[in-house]
C-alpha cells in the first residue's frame, strides 16, 4: 500500500467540517510544546505503538493524520501503521512547519526549542571536528581518523536507510522532553 498524503489546507478544510478529527504530532515532546496545531495530540515517534493508538481511538474507521515538523517523521509513523495492517492513516505533507506558514492558528509556548533535525547536524559536525582534532594531536593518529570515519559511515548509512541513529538517541535526551 502507498503512503497517503493531505496538504495543511486540505487538514484544515476537513477539520472545520469534522471536529472529531485525529491528528496526533509525532515529534519530541519539547518541539511539540514550542509550537503545535492546536488539535493535534503529541505521541512521540520513538513512543508510538501503532497498535494501542489504534485501539485505543474512539472512531478507529476514520482517518488518523499524522504531522511532524516536515512530513519525514510523520511519513515513518504512516508506515509503522501500515506494516502492522492500520491503512487508514495520512501523512500531512509540509507539516507543522507549513501549517504556521499557512497562518493556521497554533499553540505555541514562547519557548525556543532547537529541532531535532538541526541537533543531530550539530552533533554530527562536533563528532567529526573532535576527530579532527584528535588525529592532529593525539599519537595514534588513526583514533582521531575512527572517530571522523564513524560519524561519516554513519550518515551515509543514515542517507541510505532513511534512518537516524543519533536523532533517536538525541530525542531521549532530557531537553527534548517537555
Amino acid at each position: 500500500m502507498s503512503l497517503k498524503t493531505i496538504t495543511v489546507e486540505e487538514l484544515k478544510s476537513k477539520q472545520e467540517v469534522d471536529s472529531a478529527l485525529q491528528l496526533i504530532d509525532v515529534r519530541t515532546p519539547a518541539e511539540y510544546a514550542a509550537v503545535h496545531v492546536r488539535f493535534a495530540e503529541n505521541v512521540p515517534l520513538d513512543e508510538l505503538d501503532a497498535n494501542a493508538i489504534q485501539q485505543a481511538r474512539q472512531l478507529p474507521d476514520h482517518p488518523l493524520y499524522v504531522i511532524c515538523k516536515m512530513g519525514g517523521r510523520s511519513a515513518k509513523a504512516c508506515q509503522k501503521f501500515i506494516d502492522v495492517g492500520i491503512e487508514n492513516v495520512i501523512n500531512v505533507t509540509g507539516g507543522t512547519d507549513a501549517w504556521v506558514q499557512a497562518g493556521y492558528d497554533a499553540s505555541r509556548s514562547g519557548k525556543k526549542v532547537m529541532a531535532l533535525d538541526r541537533q543531530v547536524r550539530i552533533s554530527a559536525g562536533m563528532l567529526v571536528v573532535a576527530g579532527v582534532v584528535l588525529s592532529a594531536t593525539m599519537q595514534p593518529v588513526w583514533v582521531g581518523q575512527a572517530v571522523a570515519g564513524a560519524i561519516g559511515a554513519g550518515l551515509v548509512f543514515s542517507g541510505l536507510t532513511d534512518t537516524c541513529g543519533m536523532g533517536a538517541v538525541l530525542s531521549k535526551m532530557p531537553w527534548n522532553k517537555s
